[in-house]
Formats: structure tokens, sequence, C-alpha cells
């Protein structure tokens, strides 16, 4: 379980991951060393998954952004489908969902022609028979995960 030091780091690293492990003992009221630890234990119980940078898509020629479900006539949860969509390098997300549909992707694009070609190699997978595709005029923001505060108890 994560105290409030463990969520603190956890907010200081998501606002800036190259600052140095003595700024974000200070940040936090922590030596250097104390949390330097902590971050390592966070990143061995897989809390923390990995240290990014957050790119500007369209500056790099990726500024088409689209959700997509994927309509299936098989459960479309194993390995066959996963490495197949993984091996579609413009999918950024892939999602089993219930609902409307079997599983949910997250598509990067440089235009809505090499949307298109992404949509028909998701076509080519094994099981798809559908697709139905929401086009991103502009995102209004994202933010990350608030880690600073307990998850409410279920009523």
């Amino acid at each position: 379980m994560l105290d409030g030091t463990d969520r603190a780091l956890l907010a200081q690293l998501q606002r800036d991951a190259t600052q140095s492990y003595a700024s974000l003992g200070a940040a936090v009221g922590l030596s250097a060393g104390a949390a330097h630890e902590r971050v390592r234990k966070l990143r061995e119980r897989n809390v923390i998954r990995r240290t990014t940078v957050d790119i500007t898509p369209a500056e790099v020629g990726r500024g088409v952004l689209s959700f997509v479900l994927i309509d299936s006539n098989a459960w479309m949860g194993d390995p066959p489908t996963r490495d197949a969509l993984l091996a579609l390098p413009e999918i950024q997300e892939a999602h089993i969902i219930a609902g409307p549909a079997s599983v949910l992707v997250k598509i990067r694009t440089a235009s809505t022609e090499e949307l298109q070609g992404t949509l028909r190699r998701i076509f080519g997978i094994d099981g798809v028979t559908g697709t139905q595709t929401i086009v991103v005029l502009e995102t209004a923001f994202e933010r990350p995960l608030d880690v600073r505060a307990e998850p409410a108890e279920p009523a």
C-alpha cells in the first residue's frame, strides 16, 4: 500500500521525472538517499512502470488522433490479437473492453489517409468484423493520474 510520502514522491515525479533525488527528497521532506530508496522500491513493486518523455505528437508528424472500437466474432484478449495490434506502430494503446465492442485502440497518424491504411490492416486481423472510428478534432485537456489522494472507499 502507498503511504502519503510515496504519493507525494509520485506526484513530484509526474511533474518532472528528471529532477535530482536531492530535489525530490527536499520537496517531500526526505534526504536524497531516502528518496532514491523509496523510488527504487516503487519501481520494484511496478508502481512506477517507466520513465519517459512527453512528446507533442503534431511536432513529430503524428497530429491525427483517433480512437477505434473494434468489433469481433471471437475473444480478442489472447496473445495472437495482442501481437497483431502491437505490430501496428500507429496504435499507441489497446484495451480489451466490455461494452459495444471487444477492443478499444488509440491511434496516432500523420494524416487521415494513413489512418485509413491502419484501419485496413486492423480489418486483416483474425476475428475483426468491424470498426467504429472517432477522430479527435481538439484535445480539451489531458492530465496525469492524481496520486496524491487515497482512492475512495466503495459505497
